[in-house]
């Protein structure tokens, strides 16, 4: 029924998960699994302490980790790192491939709506010309720990509310239980409030 399961990955925690989903309809199906990681180029210097080099060696570190166990389990693997718009890559990855189902991880609570993880896999499940299958993440490790992580999430937001040009003159800071993160998009300022343990957020705009 299907051959080639492609499991994307941005080297986050909490993904085990989807992780045995992707080996588990890979091994079922005697599929190939093709793990990709894309390190989002729109993202880089959002943070200080993360350098290009730094988001690049720990995405691809976790894509290895997850092509190792897939080995381990006796499945053809293909790894590949791309640069670019994260959704946009997966999809042209899948065409690309050949690739007929997709397994992504997800943040959601409750309810259909808030099931995906960021603007990412909501976009790749709209436009995917394949099966995509969400599979839940544990929420303990869907916290936001560093500014970097803060960062990416705040842009994230941003994007599933329809800005797409974003720019972050300011560092993430940090509150007792939350990130606020500035940024200026095409039509405004916003404050990004992130709840650091389970990473919801709101939108606060400053100009009005």
């Amino acid at each position: 029924m299907y051959e080639h399961v492609l499991l994307p990955t941005d080297g986050s925690g909490g993904t085990d998960r989807a992780i045995e989903h992707a080996l588990e309809l890979a091994s079922t199906y005697d599929a190939s699994l093709h793990v990709l990681t894309v390190v989002d180029d729109g993202a880089i210097g959002a943070a200080a302490e993360d350098t290009f080099d730094d988001i690049r060696t720990r995405q691809r570190e976790a894509l290895e980790s997850i092509a190792d166990r897939a080995r381990s389990a006796g499945l053809a693997v293909e790894s590949v790192v791309r640069e670019g718009t994260p959704h946009r890559e997966i999809l042209e990855y899948v065409d690309a491939a050949g690739i007929d189902l997709v397994v992504m991880g997800t943040h959601g609570r409750s309810g259909v709506g808030r099931v995906l993880l960021g603007s990412v896999t909501e976009r790749v499940v709209r436009a995917a010309p394949v099966p995509v299958v969400t599979v839940r993440v544990e929420l303990e490790a869907a916290g936001v720990a560093t500014s970097a992580a803060a960062a990416d999430r705040a842009r994230e937001a941003l994007a599933a509310a329809g800005h797409d040009d974003v720019d972050l003159p300011e560092d993430p800071y940090r509150t007792t239980t939350s990130w606020v993160v500035p940024a200026t998009t095409d039509d405004g300022t916003y404050n990004v409030h992130i709840d650091a343990v389970d990473g919801s957020t709101r939108l606060a705009r400053l100009d009005g």
